[in-house]
């Protein structure tokens, strides 16, 4: 499920180049995605985060509630940081950025395939060292407090994204922006918005080391 059309060709190009794999369906839209899976019966989704009008999150839950079985990896230009951990917590089973060589986005696709979790290896050693910190410490990460739409609201925010911006960019109103921020704030114990978006984007900028505190001040 990708929305861009030359992009969406490539892949499937790709895929049907291997022997032993061949693109079954298509789809530029969540309700085409959904529609099309109990008609083609695949064995693997290919989703994007970014769709046509609709939010990639959103259809991995829905596909993992209507079919559990089905394993999904997501292929995108997203960063991998919260944006991978986003995905596998939504019930994809695997994350890859769409700048990496043909080969691997062959073996994650193979490997998702075979049952098992792809991640790069950068962001595998990022979740460890963040795991072994967080049971050294006693303590979860701040972040692990958001839910997964105030995950993204945060992202969006380090990314200097206006309320009108994330609104757009997630498909929902400006007041449901405004709410998600309070809740942000509340959460992780922010004074303001100056202080919100200097901690947002600490994190986007610095990895999952700026994840241990909130930036007070």
């Amino acid at each position: 499920m990708e929305d861009h059309g030359i992009a969406r060709l490539g892949l499937t190009q790709l895929i049907n180049q291997q022997s032993d794999m061949v693109v079954c369906g298509e789809a530029e839209s969540a309700p085409g995605a959904l529609s099309g899976i109990p008609q083609h019966k695949p064995s693997l989704a290919v989703v994007d985060l970014t769709l046509k009008n609709d939010n990639g999150l959103e259809l991995i839950k829905t596909i993992r509630s209507q079919d559990g079985s089905l394993p999904i990896l997501v292929v995108s230009m997203h960063d991998e940081y919260l944006n991978a951990e986003l995905a596998l917590r939504a019930g994809a089973r695997g994350y890859i950025m769409k700048e990496e060589a043909i080969e691997k986005v062959l073996t994650a696709i193979r490997q998702v395939l075979d049952g098992k979790i792809f991640l790069s290896e950068r962001m595998r050693d990022r979740m460890v060292e963040n795991q072994l910190r967080h049971r050294s410490a006693d303590k979860a990460s701040p972040l692990e407090l958001l839910s997964d739409r105030e995950l993204e609201v945060f992202q969006l925010i380090g990314r200097w994204r206006g309320t009108e911006q994330i609104a757009q960019a997630l498909h929902i109103s400006v007041k449901t922006v405004e709410y998600y921020r309070q809740q942000i704030k509340l959460k992780l114990g922010l004074k303001n918005a100056i202080e919100l978006a200097r901690y947002a984007t600490e994190c986007v900028q610095r990895g999952p080391g700026a994840r241990e505190t909130t930036s007070q001040g």
